[in-house]
């Protein structure tokens, strides 16, 4: 006789998979043959003995697979080992951790940063650890999970406002005495960008803190990795494995609030330390992007690229300008389907399904990076456009796309 845990799990996983919605691990390998070239080569990976295209990842400056960044976690390992060995606050924290902390504060003027594994334990860390049920916080519909877990274990209450609508932001701060506002700078699902001016001073009218998740806009957007950043943003939120190409996070704000975090924060006091080597591959990551802008520049022209290719052939897109390209498919199935179809052609990409977006809104995911080849986007729109037509999903403008989602 099963257990009621048996039970549970096998007749939860049965309706996730009847739906579609069944999340399975897919083992990856390396063909090294396929990376001799990787500064001039799309990023490839290989499934299953088969190669393929790689138009699902973070990695938008293409450093994971930069040879100075190979090196300099070579150095960091060879320097302080492989591990941190204790929590910061124990010996876990070392001269590695100090230098990108500082390096984060002089390139985004905020006084002081904070460390941490993962975004999503930085993110989950600052809204538990900061708000109780005495606060009443604002945010953005779509902002991240992470977010939304940590403000439920706050036990804050929780008012969202909706997507990038400053007039629904305003009525809202308004009418509750608020602690802070919290929204994305680029929104994962979507691509779009927050109006991170606009609510900045929206915030100062009210009083009330501006807490922006960066992670898919630091070392990308202009505007938010500066030394301006800190006079719009009270709390910033940085994560190293998106463009930067590696592993980690940071909070950023206040000398009062890190000192605060460092405190009472239990992700980070009960926390084996990011390690070292990974700190000193932080660094060199930022250093890097900051001193090669044409990374930059090459990713805006493969964004502008790709747009410009679906055009072309009717593919909707939302109208994104990020390196987040969304496709509207709607049914979970179907876009399973279509991405299925795109791996049998060599191309990867990823198939978005409810709970990670609302019932109704599954999609493909599809990232651009500076690493991409002219002729591998070319490709990856035309089989696009013939899975759609194929497949019989509609194929409309890029207005017509980003209107009917709104």
């Amino acid at each position: 006789m099963s257990s009621l845990l048996e039970t549970k799990i096998a007749a939860r996983q049965h309706a996730l998979r009847e739906q579609g919605l069944l999340r399975q691990r897919k083992v990856l390998s390396v063909d090294h043959a396929l990376n001799t070239n990787a500064s001039t080569s799309s990023p490839r990976f290989v499934f299953e003995g088969r190669a393929y295209v790689n138009f699902s990842s973070n990695d938008y400056l293409g450093l994971s697979r930069a040879p100075e960044l190979v090196e300099a976690l070579h150095l960091g390992a060879q320097t302080y080992g492989v591990g941190s060995g204790a929590s910061p606050l124990v010996t876990g924290y070392s001269d590695a951790h100090l230098a990108l902390e500082r390096e984060l504060c002089d390139l985004t003027g905020h006084e002081a940063a904070l460390l941490f594994c993962s975004g999503f334990s930085a993110n989950t860390a600052l809204m538990k650890t900061l708000f109780d049920q005495q606060d009443i916080v604002v945010a953005d519909k779509l902002v991240h999970a992470s977010i939304i877990d940590g403000l439920q274990d706050s036990g804050a209450q929780l008012k969202r406002f909706l997507h990038n609508s400053l007039e629904s932001a305003e009525r809202l701060l308004a009418r509750h005495q608020t602690s802070a506002l919290i929204t994305e700078s680029v929104f994962s699902m979507d691509g779009d960008c927050a109006p991170i001016a606009e609510l900045s001073a929206l915030c100062r009218q009210h009083h009330a803190w501006l807490i922006v998740d960066d992670a898919h806009g630091f070392a990308v957007l202009d505007g938010y990795n500066n030394a301006e950043a800190a006079k719009l943003i009270d709390v910033q939120v940085v994560t190293f494995g998106k463009a930067l190409g590696c592993q980690g996070a940071a909070v950023l704000g206040s000398q009062a609030l890190i000192d605060f975090l460092v405190s009472n924060a239990r992700e980070y006091i009960y926390s084996t330390a990011l390690s070292p080597a990974n700190a000193a591959l932080a660094l060199a990551a930022t250093q890097y992007s900051t001193a090669h802008p044409e990374l930059q520049q090459k990713l805006l022209e493969n964004i502008a690229l790709f747009k410009q290719l679906c055009r072309e052939v009717n593919v909707p897109l939302l109208g994104s300008d990020t390196a987040i390209q969304p496709l509207i498919i709607g049914d979970a199935r179907q876009t399973l389907q279509v991405a299925e179809e795109l791996r049998a052609a060599g191309i990867w990409v990823g198939a978005i399904r409810p709970p990670t977006v609302p019932v109704g809104s599954a999609r493909l995911r599809i990232t651009l990076t500076a690493a991409h080849a002219a002729e591998d986007i070319a490709a990856c729109v035309a089989q696009l456009a013939q899975v759609l037509s194929r497949v019989g999903v509609p194929l409309v403008t890029e207005r017509q796309a980003a209107d009917d989602h709104r």
